[in-house]
């Protein structure tokens, strides 16, 4: 397996560091078959405040890919770890099923088929348990705000008056918020 391991913004990955980032992502990539795996690229990022851990796994039909910003570097290694591992649990079927169209049976690793029990219960958790139906009234996206944080949501869903165009109003990560429209 083949490991890029980068250091950017002035940091500069020690041996121990890269040893880390082998050993926490080992377990992701056993997940696949070997032959599928094309590599490993983790890009380190040193800040003032925190630190950023990129990590990109090409394979053959998809890529995945994580990145996650913390105070101290080994816990963003592992929380990076943790984001991958759990999107590989919660996308198994449709990965297994997009993959298959595309000729790839055999993605996944035989011990990572062997634990889809575990697997299988962590999946059904996830799963939709409600469905809403609304009725949309138009109003101006200042209204659809003002209505959001009321109801105390990160997203709300409204006809915007000005377009006649079912939108979303949502709040970001960073604080502001945004409007995604739709279009015919």
């Amino acid at each position: 397996m083949r490991y890029e391991i980068i250091g950017k913004n002035g940091y500069v990955p020690t041996k121990q560091v890269e040893t880390y980032v082998k050993k926490r992502l080992e377990k992701v990539v056993s997940f696949f078959n070997p032959q599928w795996v094309i590599g490993v690229r983790v890009v380190l990022k040193e800040y003032k405040d925190h630190s950023k851990v990129e990590v990109t796994i090409p394979c053959k039909g998809i890529t995945l890919r994580s990145e996650v910003s913390d105070s101290d570097i080994y816990r963003a290694i592992d929380k990076t770890n943790d984001k991958l591992v759990a999107q590989v649990r919660k996308y198994k079927d449709k990965l297994s099923n997009h993959l298959a169209k595309k000729g790839i049976k055999d993605i996944y690793s035989k011990e990572f088929s062997e634990a889809t029990d575990q697997i299988t219960k962590e999946l059904l958790a996830g799963q939709l348990v409600k469905s809403k139906s609304l009725e949309l009234s138009p109003m101006s996206v200042d209204q659809a705000l003002i209505e959001m944080e009321m109801m105390d949501h990160d997203f709300f869903i409204f006809l915007n008056e000005a377009t006649n165009k079912v939108s979303v109003v949502y709040l970001r990560e960073d604080g502001d918020y945004a409007v995604i429209e739709t279009s015919q």
